[in-house]
């Protein structure tokens, strides 16, 4: 039996979740104008490289964000349905939104393993 406080324990979870998108997102941001202007600068090839990689990574922020946010979405579905005593679609809308945040995470540790080979790639040159 689901109550109020159930999908409550979500919202501090998520929301700090989302910031570290954010912050991600923000720092990728700075990274890809940095790149542009230096490009535009020395015409290197390996900037569009970075830049095809950082635009992939920056898309799979926002998936990641737009999953997060309707995590919480449903979170508050799901107290708004056990207000209005529909416990059967408050758990299955709990249950989504669950699912949701477990697909989010999932995407997250996708982005980690991409930023991780590029950073590889960047400090290939060093070991050699």
């Amino acid at each position: 039996m689901l109550d109020l406080t159930t999908p409550s324990l979500l919202f501090s979870a998520i929301s700090l979740i989302l910031l570290a998108y954010t912050n991600r997102f923000i720092s990728y941001a700075s990274v890809v104008r940095a790149l542009k202007e230096r490009h535009q600068q020395t015409q290197d090839p390996k900037d569009i490289a970075q830049i095809a990689n950082l635009r992939k990574r920056l898309h799979l922020i926002r998936l990641m964000q737009i999953l997060g946010i309707v995590s919480l979405l449903f979170c508050v579905l799901a107290m708004f349905f056990i207000y209005i005593s529909f416990q059967l679609i408050a758990a299955w809308m709990f249950g989504v939104a669950l699912i949701l945040l477990a697909i989010s995470l999932g995407v997250c540790i996708w982005e980690i393993n991409i930023s991780v080979k590029a950073l590889e790639i960047h400090l290939e040159d060093i070991d050699q």
